[in-house]
């Protein structure tokens, strides 16, 4: 897979998405790198302990979080994906369901969008990303958690998202897929949906698993937001094996030196 100007092998290699998120409220680290300086200085500690994108992220997406304004979203970015652009040579992903925030992005130097809604917020969002032949990660997500039969159920959403590609021109290429872990599911779907990862792989394209400190580690080892590393690394562990190969983390060196050490073993011959 070519994202930006770099390529990505993901047949045997897992790569690493370090977050930056330029918001004041994220449930995780909120209002630590939006401002500018503060931004760079993550980005520059997040590639030296081995991230290959660095996922640019202007509003929350956690569960009630506070909806803000395009023109506010596109302020936050803008700024800085043009600052890591000319600071770094990296791959900038821009974490947005929105066309006119993914539209600023892309022209200041965005090299793939990070859609949580699947192409499905907005019927816009396809062409966008198909006009401008940038790369695309599309997330497993819906409105209302009305399944009848929970994994059938995301892999006809995810079919429904790959056609929707397929029929703005979206080269197959230039496409990743998300499950969606904490996006309508609740703790037993969300595990169910980790146990079988391995069906991500009838869709032929690479898979991103965003696990990240969420409320699926949390409530399964009954801990608060800042002590769910060991239960990341393991589902970053977990995700390898089961066919991902990129992952959207918050602490890039230790999920790093997990994935390194799996791969290690998984491809000894």
């Amino acid at each position: 897979m070519i994202i930006g100007k770099k390529k990505f092998d993901t047949e045997k290699q897992g790569y690493i998405m370090g977050i930056l998120n330029v918001t004041p409220d994220s449930f995780s680290d909120g209002g630590h790198y939006n401002e500018l300086d503060a931004a760079l200085f993550q980005t520059e500690k997040m590639l030296k302990e081995g991230a290959a994108i660095i996922d640019i992220g202007g509003e929350s997406t956690r569960p009630n979080h506070i909806k803000i304004s395009d023109e506010e979203e596109i302020q936050r970015v803008v700024p800085v994906i043009e600052a890591v652009k000319k600071n770094f040579d990296t791959v900038i992903s821009l974490d947005t369901y929105k066309t006119p925030v993914a539209k600023a992005g892309i022209l200041a130097g965005a090299d793939l969008i990070n859609d949580i809604w699947g192409l499905k917020w907005d019927n816009t969002m396809a062409k966008v990303i198909a006009d401008s032949k940038v790369s695309a990660c599309l997330m497993h997500n819906r409105r209302e958690m009305d399944y009848t039969d929970f994994i059938n159920d995301v892999m006809a959403d995810l079919r429904e998202t790959m056609d929707m590609a397929k029929e703005a021109g979206i080269s197959k290429d230039k496409i990743m897929l998300d499950p969606g872990i904490g996006f309508a599911k609740d703790l037993s779907q969300n595990r169910l949906m980790m146990k079988h990862l391995s069906r991500m792989k009838e869709f032929d394209v690479p898979v991103l698993l965003g696990t990240s400190r969420k409320s699926m580690i949390g409530l399964t080892l009954d801990l608060p937001v800042d002590q769910r590393e060991e239960g990341t690394m393991a589902t970053t562990v977990m995700g390898y094996m089961a066919g991902c190969r990129f992952f959207r983390v918050h602490n890039v060196e230790a999920n790093y030196r997990a994935l390194k050490m799996t791969e290690a073993i998984c491809n000894q011959e």
